[in-house]
């Protein structure tokens, strides 16, 4: 009989540390947070990027890179290989050209995931770092950009122990960067179900360099976006659930220091900073709830938010843009360039509007 109590002590006591971490996780989703239509004037759907565009990035000359095709666990996906696209915003078309991947590089396991890119002082070459997650691992993909014939070279794939989970990066030389990585276990069932019940800070950022790899800044929910200054001087991460963007100081040593936290109020993803205003545009999404449980029926919405002068004692934080998922589902990235606005999607289509 006493081990019949016990046992059931156990079951409730299990059942209701569940109860409340489901709770929890709903919380951190903004679960209950309906959103309001806030959309922008002569927006459109652009063309081929059907499967997604997860992140963004633009060079200073307008021509945008564009990732696609990214397979995650638990999130819609189709049989299409991984791919990327370049598009130039000075071109009134606005049509999306996929680029010319090197015949020697897997194109069947391409998975790609956050990008960024780095221009060699130098030389003016162009480099492309692509997050990749063949068979949901993580490594690190190099290319040249060649605008010529728009096509890319494969210089060089990099993987590490400390890059386990990797969900975004920023370039700060031709063979290093800053890498988030959004969970700490690599496991599928525990990064996937076990550690958002959890809900512990257990993801960090890494420095990477031929010579020097080390976590650099600790004790994220889910570190997921990330970017640097224009100076090069700060380093912006994106909290997702959390709900927040944190200010690093870059050291000498390639180390980051907190400076502070900003609230957004939104599970935002990918960051862009304007090289002009050091502006920061996030993609970010709404209800986290409703893009974990995906149901066509009642979409995931999408919102971009802006932070202008993160540096000082009183950032501004806005809304720019914001929909229900009828127009576009669940976006990751927001990009400007020339009074335009690309918004990118995990999963779903890509939409340039015209800024207010």
């Amino acid at each position: 009989m006493g081990k019949v109590v016990f046992i059931s002590l156990l079951i409730a006591a299990l059942a209701a540390l569940l109860g409340e971490r489901v709770v929890n996780l709903r919380r951190r989703s903004l679960a209950s947070r309906e959103l309001v239509q806030n959309h922008l004037p002569n927006c459109a759907v652009l063309k081929n990027l059907d499967y997604g565009s997860e992140d963004i990035t633009i060079l200073g000359d307008g021509l945008a890179f564009i990732s696609t095709g990214l397979k995650y666990p638990g999130m819609p996906a189709s049989d299409v290989t991984g791919k990327i696209f370049s598009l130039d915003l000075q071109d009134s078309r606005m049509k999306p050209v996929e680029l010319r991947m090197p015949r020697n590089f897997d194109l069947d396991s391409f998975n790609p995931h956050g990008i960024s890119v780095y221009t060699d002082p130098t030389d003016d070459t162009i480099y492309l770092f692509v997050v990749s997650h063949p068979e949901h691992k993580s490594q690190v993909e190099v290319f040249i950009f060649l605008e010529d014939d728009h096509s890319l070279v494969h210089l060089k794939t990099i993987k590490h122990e400390l890059l386990n989970s990797v969900n975004d990066i920023v370039a700060v030389g031709i063979e290093s960067f800053y890498a988030t990585n959004d969970h700490y276990y690599s496991n599928e069932i525990l990064k996937s179900l076990v550690e958002p019940l959890l809900g512990q800070p257990w993801s960090n950022v890494v420095y990477y360099s031929p010579t020097d790899v080390k976590v650099v800044s600790e004790g994220y929910y889910l570190a997921n976006g990330i970017n640097i200054s224009p100076d090069n001087s700060h380093v912006y991460v994106a909290d997702l659930f959390d709900h927040n963007v944190h200010v690093l100081d870059r050291k000498e040593d390639n180390t980051l220091a907190t400076v502070k936290a900003v609230a957004v109020g939104s599970l935002c993803d990918n960051i862009e900073v304007d090289p002009e205003t050091g502006d920061l545009w996030l993609g970010c999404h709404p209800n986290g709830w409703k893009f974990f449980k995906f149901d066509p029926k009642d979409p995931p919405g999408s919102e971009v938010i802006r932070i202008q002068n993160i540096h000082s004692d009183q950032p501004v934080v806005s809304q720019v843009y914001a929909d229900d998922g009828q127009v576009i589902m669940g976006s990751s990235v927001a990009a400007t360039y020339g009074g335009k606005l690309l918004i990118g999607s995990v999963f779903h289509k890509a939409v340039v509007c015209d800024l207010k």
